[in-house]
């Protein structure tokens, strides 16, 4: 049963339920407020959220600027080629001539809109007209969730690179991926043992079934002592958010059939290892140097006022964004 604690304007329309003292067209009008008053919907469509925060570095542009960004004249995979050299007892110590450059990342416009009857606003609906809105700000979050992970997806499936553990059971997620992802990250990542700025695996997305599967790891995976921390963690504890300095995170979207197993699958042309049932993506979120969120304009809403005519209130809205990941070697696929 629902509990609300009344005000004084709530009290009053109470009051003028009385019929006998306010008449019976008043009285039925105040019915009628108190039932919006007391209305609460109980079936909602569930709204996605935000799934890119944290991975993706926003910077503002004007409009007239050029979105550029420079780029290491040491380009990847060409590490080897500046050394130093002996300096000879005779003769000039040599040169080398470098140059850097730079990369465009193009923005594009996006937009939405929702609108309803005219009714609503006149009854006061705000219940309508609020979840309205809400529905709208779904739209431009589904997108840009979207085109951030197609990105990452895109930029990672770029490096042909797929880590997959040959040891593991069909679909079965396991400690030694992780250490694999690690390895391979640090393998390919360019530098050597000490270098500041080399890859490092820290983060991984995956299906919350694979999450479940660590659930119910047996004794020959891990010992007894750690299967009874995960058993007893909540969700958001490190015992199953975090393995060997690695972060999983668990979102809908990545598993058998989903959305964006299908965009690798089908769009990108993209194949798991053979036996293998999901796709997971592992980030190097330590060195901020290559997903980047460009925007020009923010998401602005704006008022429909071409609707009158059919009597119907609404809004609409626009923004001009761009996603880019400038360093492919800060993302790899996984198989399990």
């Amino acid at each position: 049963m629902l509990s609300i604690e009344p005000n004084d304007a709530m009290k009053e329309m109470l009051r003028r339920t009385d019929a006998d003292k306010y008449g019976k067209a008043e009285a039925s009008a105040a019915m009628g407020e108190l039932a919006k008053a007391l209305e609460t919907p109980l079936r909602k469509g569930i709204m996605p959220g935000n799934i890119i925060n944290g991975i993706y570095e926003q910077i503002r542009f004007e409009y007239g600027v050029s979105v550029e960004f420079p780029l290491d004249f040491i380009a990847p995979g060409t590490e080897k080629d500046y050394v130093a050299y002996t300096i000879p007892n005779q003769g000039r110590l040599p040169e080398r001539q470098v140059e850097g450059d730079y990369v465009t990342v193009p923005t594009y416009e996006i937009g939405s809109s929702i609108d309803w009857q005219v009714k609503y606003a006149r009854d006061a609906r705000w219940d309508v007209v609020g979840r309205a809105m809400q529905v709208l700000e779904s739209t431009f979050v589904k997108k840009l969730n979207d085109d951030g992970y197609h990105t990452l997806i895109a930029a990672a499936a770029d490096r042909n690179i797929l880590v997959f553990d040959s040891l593991a059971n069909s679909g079965q997620f396991t400690k030694r991926l992780i250490s694999l992802g690690k390895t391979v990250m640090r393998r390919n990542g360019g530098g050597n043992s000490t270098s500041v700025m080399r890859g490092k695996l820290t983060d991984i997305f995956l299906s919350p079934e694979l999450i479940e599967d660590m659930r119910n790891w047996g004794v020959d995976i891990v010992d007894e002592f750690t299967r009874r921390e995960i058993y007893l963690a909540e969700d958001e504890s490190e015992s199953v958010q975090r393995i060997f300095s690695v972060n999983l995170h668990d979102i809908d979207e990545l598993g058998e059939s989903q959305e964006y197993q299908n965009y690798y699958l089908n769009e990108l042309g993209g194949v798991l290892q053979t036996g293998d049932l999901e796709l997971l993506i592992g980030l190097d979120l330590r060195n901020r140097d290559s997903f980047l969120n460009p925007i020009r304009q923010d998401i602005t809403i704006v008022e429909d006022d071409l609707l009158a005519r059919q009597r119907r209130q609404g809004y609409y809205g626009y923004a001009d964004i761009g996603f880019a990941a400038l360093d492919s070697r800060r993302a790899i696929l996984l198989s399990a």
